[in-house]
């Protein structure tokens, strides 16, 4: 028998830190919390997803009394970018939250692993790494694919 080990590399940045790009993502993240509609969990999430040609697109939280019918922000902003524009491929992804208060944690939150799951497909179609942002009040996580969220991924698809 023998263990192996899994390292996820992760860069910490302060907003002010990160690239033009990443910032303006990020932004576009928070602002779509506002969107979101999550009166039974009131946990506030966007997603910001950058395209290859240019264009970003946004997704919030849509709750539902029927749970299993509720849509997570990654998921709502992934399938919108697809549909409006199939061609495109995902460049990096920008996720944020906030509390009812509008009041963001402290800590970055992560994906949840049906989010994670279908990012790894979109990740698959663009041939390459999507960048993954993870904002939080004191700093940022930076991840260079989806990948590195889920290390012993399913990826088999064909």
């Amino acid at each position: 028998m023998k263990e192996l080990k899994l390292v996820t590399p992760i860069m910490a940045m302060r907003d002010d830190e990160l690239t033009e790009t990443d910032r303006t993502l990020v932004t576009k993240a928070r602002e779509a919390t506002y969107s979101s509609y999550a009166p039974y969990s009131r946990f506030h999430v966007g997603a910001a997803i950058l395209l290859d040609n240019g264009e970003v697109v946004t997704g919030s939280n849509q709750e539902n009394a029927a749970t299993p019918s509720s849509m997570c922000a990654e998921r709502t902003a992934a399938y919108y970018a697809h549909a409006q524009y199939p061609d495109a491929k995902f460049m990096a992804i920008a996720v944020a939250a906030r509390d009812t208060n509008g009041i963001e944690p402290d800590e970055p939150i992560s994906p949840c692993g049906a989010c994670r799951q279908a990012l790894l497909e979109f990740e698959k179609l663009a041939g390459k790494g999507i960048r993954v942002i993870l904002a939080g009040k004191r700093e940022n996580y930076i991840l260079n694919s989806v990948k590195a969220l889920v290390p012993l991924a399913f990826t088999e698809f064909e």
